[in-house]
């Protein structure tokens, strides 16, 4: 049994996807706040915002997996990660809860629309599959 099935992860869903976040890379998770648009910035970056004194950038996970993005809902969340010593906020469809994985499986090809690259693993739970995000990818690529 690896390290990683005792570790609790942030479920979330962007459209019909489920996908999770290490909880340990998530700084907090906030209701939409006002952003202000950057001009000519890339299309996945929305803007920024101000968390308590700090300007954090936003970018949409939508975007940022290939996906069109949709409009904001009551459920829409700010998922607010820690990323290279800055805070970079994630718009999310969806926030669904906490868990834990009874297993990791290695990445593989064929989950969903997305490239393998963007998750560190398959976390499973009972007959539930769910890609494990690896920011490193989806934020430096």
């Amino acid at each position: 049994m690896s390290s990683l099935q005792k570790e609790q992860y942030i479920e979330l869903a962007v459209g019909a996807e489920t996908c999770a976040i290490r909880i340990e890379e998530i700084h907090e998770i906030i209701k939409m706040l006002s952003i202000t648009d950057i001009p000519f910035s890339r299309p996945e970056i929305k803007g920024v915002m101000n968390l308590r004194g700090k300007v954090v950038c936003v970018m949409s996970l939508r975007s940022l997996l290939g996906m069109p993005d949709e409009p904001e809902t009551r459920a829409t969340r700010i998922i607010v990660v820690r990323y290279r010593e800055e805070y970079i906020g994630l718009i999310v469809d969806r926030v669904n809860k906490v868990t834990t994985y009874s297993e990791i499986h290695p990445p593989s090809e064929g989950h969903g629309h997305y490239r393998e690259a963007f998750f560190q693993g398959i976390g499973q739970q009972g007959d539930e599959l769910v890609g494990i995000l690896k920011l490193d990818e989806i934020l430096g690529g």
